[in-house]
């Protein structure tokens, strides 16, 4: 009798931590949380409202913080459809088959994530720079790149296009083939296996890798800083706005343009939250 009640109470003791280090954990949890996340974000909203609703809006419709919410929306519409492409197409692969050179391609796709936003910025700027690889076939061709809207959403391209193809290829590798390979035993085609099958099972995973996309394209200061030339009205993205008018003491300007991006986080956690919510409920259903 003895012998069969010892390794429950060992498995419970195993597994379960007492009360107070229970607290002592959610508690530093929570400290940390409060400290790191809802602190800051409090003070953005805080600082922002200080001239109350008249010059928040201001300060948001000025014609440089306008001129930078609109290169910041261009690029994000450019660099994330782009990385939507990629990601889809890489995952396809990675996940359903087997080819040469497959393990170096996932290292690549992993790279921007290695690699500081600032030395990537520099990347483009010594190959597309006046003084750079191609910078002088360039100007005598009349191209614009770095200090102009295309080095901006390349730059936004480099350090973002990890984010979808890293939430697909895990769900497609779990995946399998099997349900491919059925379709296509009952006569499908290739891209019509892709969008009647692969791309519906995957979508709440693509969805999650389009919102993160977005957001780091949105919020990405230092590729964009090195490769925009801070030209304001031109080439200054929210970021950069933002941190322009806190060099020059436009404190509640600068609060009021860094309450966007403040926004745009929370909305993206909330709704990463519903999207893996709905991803489980369907990996469930299957």
């Amino acid at each position: 009798m003895s012998d069969l009640v010892m390794p429950r109470r060992l498995s419970v003791g195993v597994t379960e931590e007492s009360a107070w280090a229970r607290r002592l954990l959610i508690g530093v949890a929570v400290a940390f949380l409060t400290l790191f996340l809802l602190a800051p974000l409090a003070i953005v909203i805080i600082e922002s409202s200080r001239k109350g609703w008249t010059g928040y809006f201001q300060a948001l419709f000025d014609p440089d913080a306008r001129a930078a919410i609109l290169l910041t929306l261009t690029t994000a519409a450019i660099a994330v459809p782009m990385n939507a492409l990629f990601g889809l197409g890489a995952a396809w692969c990675i996940s359903k088959f087997q080819f040469r050179g497959k393990n170096f391609l996932i290292t690549l796709i992993d790279l921007p994530f290695s690699v500081s936003p600032v030395v990537s910025g520099l990347v483009f700027v010594l190959l597309f720079g006046a003084q750079g690889l191609f910078g002088p076939w360039l100007v005598a061709h009349g191209v614009r790149i770095i200090f102009a809207v295309p080095g901006i959403v390349a730059a936004t391209v480099f350090v973002t296009f990890p984010f979808v193809a890293r939430e697909l290829i895990p769900l497609m590798q779990q995946m399998g083939t099997t349900e491919e390979e059925a379709a296509l035993t009952l006569g499908a085609g290739g891209l019509r296996v892709f969008f009647t099958v692969t791309l519906p099972n995957a979508k709440w995973a693509l969805l999650t890798g389009l919102l993160l996309c977005n957001a780091r394209a949105m919020g990405e200061f230092g590729a964009v800083s090195v490769v925009s030339g801070h030209i304001r009205g031109l080439t200054n993205t929210v970021p950069l706005q933002v941190e322009i008018l806190y060099n020059e003491y436009s404190l509640a300007a600068a609060f009021s343009l860094a309450s966007l991006l403040a926004i745009l986080a929370v909305v993206t956690l909330g709704l990463k939250a519903v999207f893996e919510h709905h991803a489980g409920s369907s990996r469930d259903a299957r």
